[in-house]
């Protein structure tokens, strides 16, 4: 295993994980083949929170903390929030976690992931507060009348072309979670046309989009929704666009 290295922070989490000699030559074994760290363990840290994790979910990365960073701020008090396409449930549940006052709508078309995501609910305390769904947000929205004082995703945005030549690890995450057709707007789209009419009246969605594409998503809001909107964009913690904040007829 000499061409694997291994920071400290996470040698000391696998030998926690795998305190024997077998169980810990195993893990190593699946990190030389480019496992992802996260689906060794079986769980993973987000925000102040931990979460389990299988393959059927994305990765939780630092930089979605920043649309936690926005939901936490804008939420309005008692606010009901929407997170679409939410895998391991990690952007409801820590902004649940960090605003006891607040209730939450997640849904996935994945039945692994909010098998996940339900289970997370319950390890971080928030089961009672939040509903879980499984809904192609590619449909059309809600069909039930509910609205939400926000709408927040990180989805699926690399484009289709773009998946081969990423690294390695990326082949253990699920592809439906990372593709986002052909260039990369498909589940932006689906989400502003169809879901503006679950928005409350001053509401906003809170999206998570790549580091290029904020003229791409300020092009769509104008297709959109004509001059009748704003849009702010969120830096990472590498100062490149990570958050789109759209606000409809604003």
């Amino acid at each position: 295993m000499s061409d694997l290295t291994l920071s400290r922070r996470d040698e000391a989490l696998l030998r926690e994980k795998f305190p024997d000699s077998d169980g810990y030559e195993k893990a190593l074994a699946r990190l030389k083949n480019h496992e992802p760290l996260a689906y060794v363990l079986g769980e993973w840290y987000f925000y102040n929170e931990t979460y389990k994790l299988t393959p059927d979910c994305l990765i939780p990365r630092p930089d979605t903390e920043h649309v936690v960073d926005e939901l936490i701020r804008l939420l309005p008090e008692n606010g009901f929030f929407a997170d679409l396409c939410t895998g391991s449930g990690c952007i409801a549940i820590s902004t649940l976690a960090s605003r006891p006052d607040a209730r939450a709508f997640a849904c996935d078309i994945s039945s692994g992931a909010l098998k996940t995501a339900r289970e997370n609910a319950v390890l971080n305390g928030v089961f009672d507060r939040i509903e879980f769904e499984t809904l192609d947000v590619c449909g059309g929205g809600l069909k039930n009348g509910v609205t939400f004082d926000i709408i927040a995703s990180n989805p699926p945005y690399i484009d289709s072309g773009v998946i081969p030549s990423l690294e390695p690890e990326l082949a253990f995450e699920p592809r439906a979670a990372l593709d986002g057709g052909p260039d990369g707007m498909r589940f932006y789209r689906a989400i502003l046309s169809g879901f503006a009419k679950n928005l409350a009246p001053g509401g906003a969605f809170v999206l998570e989009i790549g580091y290029d594409q904020a003229e791409k998503m300020r092009a769509l809001c104008c297709e959109l929704f004509g001059g009748s909107f704003s849009l702010r964009i969120v830096k990472d913690y590498g100062g490149r666009d990570r958050v789109a904040v759209v606000c409809p007829n604003s």
